[in-house]
């Protein structure tokens, strides 16, 4: 977790990841990243949704983003994140 600290160090920007599907471990990369997430010493200090959006052949997608809790913007990231999540998760007509 210190690359994601140190990320964060010098702006209020907003971290997305999106796990690799091609060797379909991606649910175990989410996973992991969760577990270091939950047992990190300052995680009291982030915001982190997690997504799993499945693809039209059913594949799921991991998605997530991490930010501050002080981002002036954190309200707005939230929202934004929370609709593209539903935007992709809708099947196409």
């Amino acid at each position: 977790m210190a690359i994601v600290y140190e990320f964060f160090e010098c702006s209020n920007t907003t971290l997305l990841y999106i796990c690799e599907t091609g060797d379909s471990k991606q649910e175990m990369r989410n996973r992991l990243f969760e577990i270091w997430f939950n047992s990190s010493l300052r995680k009291s200090d982030f915001v982190f949704m997690s997504a799993d959006i499945r693809d039209a052949e059913g594949i799921p997608n991991y998605a997530a983003i991490v930010v501050r809790l002080d981002n002036p913007r954190l309200t707005s990231v939230i929202a934004e994140f929370t609709e593209t999540v539903q935007l992709l998760s809708q099947k196409p007509e």
